[in-house]
């Protein structure tokens, strides 16, 4: 639509006072973080040269005093430091809102008066320092909440003092770039679908963008949602859930204050470094920083202190590339049986068997007396009331035994002083004696008690698939794969070698968080943690996040139709909810997708169940194209020509996408001589700009302008997991996909599931 003379003149004049504004507030925090910054080294210079004292030797009570004094510096320079942090983001903030201080206008009557007030919404509040009139309010506040789900008429938004009414007669959106007020748009809908059409009609972007602009109402009901402290969200392609889930976590460290959550406090774990890349700049974009963001992989190392595990991304590539298609499957049959519900109840069992059969205790004694039985040693470990996991009842009883040798120590070192002196005349000799006696047998004592305080997961773990009657008869009653001798030996035979297979590692990694006393201390802080493609989890996953952070909030993000080795229904997020056992749980449906075009969509589905419907955004594209040749040399020259075109057409991500990390490997060797070309590797990093090879199973959460899927043959793609394969390489594509094959096609391309 035209803009009016009048209103353009107008909007032009209050983006000037408010940028004017942001600059007055920014040169006056420069000013101040400078002072700060002053201060902060004169502070240290003046503590180094006032505390002469060697920090080593302050711990000490003697020197009791001198720490007093190196506090009085040091709590001071503390705070001083956190305050220039603050300032230092909040200068950050500003300089992003010069370039667009504000994305939104409504003009809202609250109930009882008679005038509109203009609320303008942006990335981040502005405040006027004297007058406290507000210029820009935050999109997270409660009153930004009115532009994202309701249109013209009444409205009303949730406050913290209770339910707020009234009514909305102007919505207004703006593209503002560099300072310079480009366009606006006015509406009574939600959100301005000329708008979003135009921001989606747009080139991929090399890492995920905000998308306060756009948020739809169903999008920012998860947003704003408070209550629940599991949030379960199944989304179709392209729906925009990572988005969500982000923009989530920001909301919530918004909301902080009453919450007590910091950016330290949530925890972001992404499927792969490349994703986690990928979406790096949300949340410092929303002003948010310092959020923990790991691989479930950096999970497993922390818990098992091995970097010999073999990753989620090598056991997919097994199970896709294996030229043994019996090994492949039952690599895959191995990963869900000890994923599930089932070898869980299993593991259970072992563990509670464990103080039953095969730890050994023995009788304590110290200082000529028995001071723990092997009886009552193991009667404590067996009774659930002395600690709800195993690890926990034997830290207890190690601490017994060791509370009950200090209580004794100093009776033991005068009888070893008496022993000494009957063979040393010197008193400094008698004195040393004694004490390396003493410290010979705490050693030895330490050591007996650790054979049953401190127990040996792997050896156990291997105890359990070595001695296959054993192993059924803690299955009993239990359903096993038919396949369940096969994947013993198979199991037998891994856990052999020096690399542990990603199935055993969690396995193992359950195991030790039940039976070691394991220090949380890397994660003490984590208070909210957001899951994604959690479709891919198995229960054992959930089992071992519950040990880690039971009293943890979760955002939990899936999409069961981009399962990779696996099928799933909707019960996957009930099973995670059981598990999880939360007060307040809520489950979400996101149907619609904003990415792809209708044409890309519509193809897309025909590799879904006909129980799913996905509901398009209307944005017109070219169709996707099947293109066949005699041989590979001519697949080649199909794929050159086809970047040739992309090129032309200006797209600035073109995603070539084999099914494995070995077809992309050898399809990046015929083309690198003829274009300019990237592999992406497994957990690898890099600027997803340009032309580039990529393996299915990296490229999900990605989104890339052209898509060519260049081995769609009937030998890659033929079984019903590959339906899900060709669903993810598909939905990648936001404005063009091709796909190409050499020989047969594969027959899934033809079939119509709708």
């Amino acid at each position: 639509m035209e803009n009016n003379q009048f209103e353009w003149d107008f909007e032009n004049r209050h983006l000037e006072q408010t940028i004017s504004a942001v600059q007055e507030q920014l040169s006056s925090l420069r000013l101040s973080s400078q002072e700060k910054k002053a201060s902060i080294i004169s502070s240290k210079k003046e503590m180094r040269e006032s505390t002469v004292h060697s920090i080593s030797n302050l711990w000490s009570l003697d020197n009791f005093y001198d720490l007093i004094e190196l506090n009085q510096y040091a709590n001071p320079l503390s705070d001083r430091i956190s305050e220039y942090e603050t300032e230092a983001n909040r200068i950050l903030v500003l300089e992003r809102m010069i370039n667009s201080p504000y994305f939104a206008r409504i003009d809202f009557k609250f109930d009882g008066e008679d005038t509109f007030e203009k609320v303008y919404i942006g990335m981040s509040s502005l405040m006027d320092d004297k007058s406290h009139e507000m210029h820009v309010y935050d999109w997270r506040s409660p009153i930004a909440s009115v532009f994202y789900r309701f249109g013209t008429g009444k409205a009303f938004y949730e406050a913290p003092a209770g339910k707020v009414t009234g009514e909305v007669n102007l919505k207004r959106q703006y593209e503002i770039k560099k300072g310079k007020l480009e366009y606006f748009f006015d509406a009574d809908i939600q959100i301005i679908d000329e708008f979003l059409r135009k921001l989606l009609s747009q080139n991929a972007s090399p890492k995920m963008k905000t998308i306060v602009e756009t948020i739809q109402k169903d999008q920012d009901v998860i947003i704003r949602d408070m209550e629940a402290d599991l949030m379960m969200v199944q989304g179709a392609a392209g729906s925009g859930k990572t988005s969500v889930a982000l923009h989530r976590a920001a909301y919530l460290m918004y909301q902080g204050l009453a919450a007590r959550l910091a950016s330290n406090n949530i925890m972001i774990i992404s499927p792969n470094t490349l994703f986690e890349q990928y979406i790096s700049n949300v949340l410092p974009e929303l002003g948010e920083r310092n959020v923990n963001s790991v691989l479930f992989e950096e999970i497993l190392h922390s818990i098992l202190q091995n970097e010999q595990i073999q990753s989620r991304n090598q056991l997919l590539e097994l199970i896709l590339s294996s030229g043994d298609r019996n090994y492949g499957a039952l690599a895959k049959n191995s990963m869900t049986f000890k994923g599930s519900i089932q070898f869980v109840e299993i593991l259970k069992r072992f563990i509670q068997d464990m103080p039953k059969i095969w730890m050994d205790f023995h009788d304590i004694y110290y200082n000529g007396k028995c001071i723990a039985a092997r009886q009552i040693l193991k009667s404590k470990a067996l009774n659930k009331n002395y600690g709800s996991r195993l690890g926990l009842r034997l830290k207890k009883l190690e601490q017994s035994i060791l509370e009950t040798v200090h209580e004794q120590r100093k009776n033991r070192m005068a009888k070893l002083k008496d022993f000494v002196s009957n063979n040393i005349s010197h008193s400094y000799e008698i004195e040393e004696a004694a004490r390396m006696l003493s410290i010979n047998e705490s050693t030895a004592l330490m050591k007996k008690i650790r054979k049953f305080a401190v127990l040996n997961c792997l050896e156990l773990y291997k105890k359990l698939f070595h001695d296959k009657s054993y192993f059924y008869s803690l299955a009993k009653g239990i359903e096993l794969p038919g396949c369940i001798e096969d994947i013993i030996d198979y199991t037998c035979d891994s856990l052999d070698k020096d690399c542990l297979r990603y199935d055993d590692a969690l396995a193992l990694a359950f195991l030790h968080l039940n039976v070691q006393d394991h220090s949380n201390a890397d994660y003490e802080d984590i208070k909210q943690i957001v899951i994604d493609e959690a479709q891919d989890y198995y229960p054992m996953h959930f089992e071992i996040l519950n040990l880690l952070f039971p009293k943890s909030g979760y955002t939990v993000l899936g999409d069961i139709n981009q399962t990779i080795e696996k099928q799933e229904d909707l019960s996957l997020y009930y099973q995670f909810a059981r598990i999880l056992n939360k007060r307040i749980s809520t489950f979400v449906s996101l149907d619609k997708s904003f990415r792809c075009t209708s044409e890309i969509l519509e193809f897309s589905s025909r590799f879904l169940d006909r129980s799913f419907k996905i509901n398009s955004f209307n944005r017109k594209g070219d169709k996707p194209e099947i293109y066949t040749a005699k041989d590979l040399s001519a697949l080649d020259d199909m794929i050159v020509s086809e970047i040739l075109f992309c090129r032309k057409k200006n797209y600035e991500s073109i995603g070539l996408i084999c099914k494995t990390e070995k077809d992309a490997a050898s399809l990046y060797q015929r083309l690198k001589d003829r274009v300019d070309i990237r592999q992406v590797k497994s957990d690898g990093k890099t600027n997803l700009k340009g032309v580039f090879t990529i393996p299915i199973y990296l490229s999900k959460g990605l989104e890339f302008d052209a898509v060519l899927v260049c081995d769609a043959d009937e030998e890659h793609f033929s079984t019903a997991d590959d339906k899900k394969l060709l669903y993810i390489a598909c939905t990648r594509a936001l404005h063009r996909l091709s796909l190409f094959c050499t020989g047969a096609a594969s027959p899934l391309l033809h079939q119509d599931f709708n």
